[in-house]
């Protein structure tokens, strides 16, 4: 996916994506059904197919992409369990679980459980390991006050 790559790729082939793009607007403007969108697909896969890039690394950079937002995510849910863990509130279930919610972050778990689940502005993060971040968070929440 170098941008050096493609450049070269549409200097050497600037011709076959200008007839692309000519029956594509073609396609777009006289066929009305859902047979438009088939050849649609059909020309914009050919060119794909065309230029060497394939699924497979289109894949990768979805996957890149994914990881690196997850990434990020992970990140501003940690640093806003420090900036937010002075006004956590610490909600004790009658079963040893427990909840912690704060204006952007909400962490579920058991007493005596190594894993948390996290969710961070609505989105769940999923099920983390507690850390000493996760530890110290959860014990401030604690101390701050427990619900019932």
């Amino acid at each position: 996916m170098d941008p050096e790559v493609w450049s070269q790729f549409i200097r050497e082939n600037w011709l076959v994506i200008v007839i692309a793009l000519v029956l594509l607007f073609a396609v777009i403007n006289l066929v009305k059904t859902v047979l438009k969108w088939a050849i649609v697909i059909v020309i914009v896969a050919g060119l794909f197919i065309y230029s060497g890039v394939t699924m497979e690394q289109i894949g990768d950079a979805v996957n890149k992409v994914t990881d690196s937002t997850v990434n990020t995510l992970k990140s501003e849910a940690q640093e806003m369990m420090l900036s937010e863990a002075k006004e956590a509130k610490y909600t004790s279930a009658g079963d040893g679980t427990y909840t912690i919610t704060t204006p952007n972050l909400e962490v579920k778990g058991a007493a005596g459980n190594d894993k948390v689940e996290v969710i961070f502005r609505g989105v769940s993060l999923g099920q983390w390991s507690v850390t000493d971040t996760t530890k110290a968070f959860i014990d401030e929440a604690r101390k701050n006050g427990a619900g019932s």
